[in-house]
Formats: structure tokens, sequence, C-alpha cells
């Protein structure tokens, strides 16, 4: 049998992968080794979810879970991730609790734990997690038992603590934010207004089963037409957990995670705000970022796809920023995690700052044409060992020299290989990339 958590938690396909019993096995097996590493008998947890239908059964499930093992629970409700790792540790808990599958599909799930830093847990806690799963244990009864709450002002403290992180108002201002009618569909537009900004939000409107349909960071399409037809200064799109930021120019341009990040590490760098003059990124990052940085001398240290490796170099360098192409942006002086809401706001603020639109801030960078095709496959690690899918990249990486990039990868949340090229032009990127993705499938 695998590794039950994948890079992101326990993920699947809700009430066939990730069954109720199997949450319950998790909540439980988290409390007693929370327990043991806290020493604290009477540990409190916070407990969130996003807007899935099958969230409201896994929540009842995951709360008992931790009740029945002893534990206190603090259910915030519907909160996007970020917020379920603030609370976490303002409130002194002693982990914290994610209900939610990201990006991914209405019917797939997920749970994912924060440490009480507000950190996600590390491998070796996680490996303690499922050695623990199933195993007989003593159940606590009469006072014994935990006890639960509801904080009805979860979403109200976190946007406080949001907007508490800029240093001017975004007055003058029209933003429209795409909220993916998923977790923070009342959280990001509340902050943006808070802010000063003047807030058109669109699918805003969750119905448990519409999250991340067509719309949101990896939907951006209704975006541009809304920024377009309110004459909006800019745009930005949140996934379902609300951890990661899209942006769109008030020209309708697309701004991914690589541009936002060089906009925001650029301010930080003329602020003498960016710690030891670096930030943090992943393979996947354009090759275009790196020359960006280059140019400015900023260094670049560069990790394995996803955002809790990023957050490992960051936390064992002593740097303050990083992130992800894909949106997550990491601020540890404000955040333990990728938060959508604050980039958005950070992002907005220097442009309010400055005065000038975001598409001349994000000229900074020449985004090299990138191509990414995920190949869906039965077993990725036989996929990775395809016959002629190494002479293949081979050939490729030849034929674009320094003028390119290429990367082939396993997805972590997903049954998928990822195949990215980055070249010269986009036509070259698109067959280098299908020539990867024929290999693969052979």
């Amino acid at each position: 049998m695998g590794r039950l958590f994948g890079t992101d938690g326990v993920r699947g396909v809700a009430n066939a992968d990730l069954t109720a019993e199997l949450a319950l096995d998790l909540a439980v097996a988290a409390a007693h080794v929370l327990v043991e590493r806290s020493g604290d008998a009477r540990p409190t947890v916070v407990v969130g979810r996003d807007t899935r239908a099958s969230g409201e059964f896994l929540e009842a499930t995951v709360v008992a879970g931790l009740a029945s093992a002893g534990v206190d629970v603090v259910r915030l409700g519907v909160v996007p991730t970020p917020a379920v790792a603030h609370l976490t540790t303002v409130w002194g808990a002693a982990a914290g609790v994610m209900i939610s599958a990201s990006h991914n599909p209405m019917p797939d799930n997920g749970i994912k734990f924060f440490d009480a830093g507000g950190f996600k847990l590390a491998d070796a806690v996680e490996d303690e997690i499922e050695a623990h799963l199933r195993q007989p244990w003593s159940r606590p009864t009469g006072a014994a038992v935990g006890r639960v709450r509801t904080a009805h002002d979860a979403v109200a403290r976190y946007v406080a603590h949001l907007v508490g992180t800029l240093p001017a108002s975004l007055h003058g201002l029209r933003v429209v934010v795409d909220c993916a009618h998923g977790a923070a569909y009342d959280a990001a537009p509340d902050a943006l207004r808070a802010a000063g900004a003047e807030v058109v939000a669109i699918a805003a409107e969750p119905d448990g089963l519409n999250i991340n349909a067509g719309v949101g960071s990896t939907h951006p399409e209704r975006l541009v037409e809304a920024v377009r037809a309110h004459g909006a200064d800019a745009g930005v799109a949140l996934d379902g957990d609300a951890d990661r930021c899209i942006a769109v120019a008030a020209d309708g341009r697309i701004i991914d995670g690589d541009e936002i990040l060089a906009v925001l590490a650029l301010a930080l760098h003329e602020q003498g705000r960016l710690a030891r003059g670096t930030v943090v990124t992943t393979v996947m990052t354009n090759l275009g970022f790196h020359r960006a940085m280059a140019a400015h001398g900023i260094e670049v240290v560069e990790t394995a796809v996803g955002d809790r490796y990023v957050l490992e170099a960051m936390r064992a360098g002593g740097y303050l920023l990083g992130g992800e192409q894909s949106g997550h942006v990491v601020f540890l002086d404000h955040a333990t995690t990728g938060d959508g809401s604050l980039t958005a706001l950070q992002l907005m603020s220097r442009v309010a700052a400055t005065g000038r639109p975001l598409a001349e801030l994000v000229a900074v960078m020449s985004r090299l044409p990138q191509v990414l095709v995920n190949v869906r496959v039965a077993d990725k690690t036989a996929a990775m060992g395809a016959s002629g899918l190494a002479a293949a990249k081979a050939a490729v990486e030849r034929q674009l020299g320094d003028n390119g990039r290429v990367l082939v990868r396993p997805s972590g949340t997903e049954p998928v290989v990822r195949v990215m090229v980055e070249a010269p032009t986009e036509q070259e990127a698109q067959q280098a990339a299908d020539r990867l993705a024929a290999a693969l499938a052979d």
C-alpha cells in the first residue's frame, strides 16, 4: 500500500476514496499523535472546510473523531485554508484541520493538517498519523470526551488580519474578484472593500456543487470578461480553498504566479524588506523570472513543486517571500501558508502605491512561452519509466539548448504526469510538449 498522504494532505473522490470511515480514523489517529506530541491531555483543534457538499459530512466525521478521542474542537465553518492556519496560531490551538481539495473538481475532497505554528505537517508527523490508523485505543468517557463549539466570528477575524497587513489604502481602485464559488466567497470581497477598493465579486454564490466549475484561478476566462466589462483596474481569481491567486490586468491579460511574485519581490527589494535579498520558487518557475531577478540583483532559491517545499526552504534559509507559478505566494511575515486573498491585497497595494497599471508593473519580467500538458495515466511510476521518454526528453533539450527548459514530473495530487516546456516560441514549446506526451503514452 502506498503512502496515504500526498503533497497536500489526503485527497480523493469524496465518499469513494475519501470516505466518512477514513476521515473518522484519520481524525482519531491525529488526535492521538497530537496528545503525545503536545503533552496536553486536552488539546484544542480548529476545523474549517470549503464549500463542497461533501465537506458537510466530512466535517461532521472529523469533528466526531477528534472529540471522541478527547480533543476539544472549534468549528470554523466555511473559511479559506489560510484562515485555518492563521486562527490555529492566534488561538493557541494544538493543530488545525482543513477539509478541501483546493482547485480540484467538486467530486474530490481532502483533509490537510496544520501544526500548532500554522504550518503544514512534516512528512514524519504525517507518517506517524498513518502508523496510528485503526490502532487499538482507550476511549474516554464522561467529562473526558472532547467538547465542540462554533466560532461565528472566524471570517471577521481573518479579514481583520488581512487588512492589517497593508501599509496604505486601496482607495481609487476598482477590482474584480473571482471567488471560484469557494471558501473565500465572502472573506476576499470583504477584505478588499475594507482596504478601500471598489469591489465587483463574481463566482461568489456557492451552492455546494459549483466550486471551481469553469471559474477561479484555473479558469480565468470569466474574470477577463468581467474586468473588461466593468472597466476595472485589475482582477484577481482565487481557487476553491483560496490559497492561490491569479491576476488579470485592465487590458485582459492574465498574470500568473511568477509575474505576481516578480512584482512583489521587486517591491520588497526596493523597500529593503526582502530578507537576504532572496526569493524562493519552484522548478516550474518561468525562465523569464530568473532573468528578471538576476537583472535586479535578487537571488533565487529553487525547490520541488509544492508550496510545502517552498515553505521548507523559506524557513530553513530565513527568507520571507516565496511562491509558485500556480499562484501560491507565501509572505512569511504575515502568513504560514499560501494565501490568495493576502496576495491580492499586497499586489493591489503595489498598484495603488506606485500609481502604475498592473500591466506596466509586470513588464519587468519577459515571460518565455510555456506549454503545460497533463497526461492522465493509470500508473505514474510506470509512465515515468515509459520506453522512449528519456530519449525524447534528451532530444528536446538538445534542440532548445539555453533558450528553453523541459520538466516532466508526476503530479503529487492527481493521476497525471505533467509535461512542461519553455521555448522561444509558442509553436516550438507546443511541438516539444506534444512529442514528450506521446512518449509517455507509448
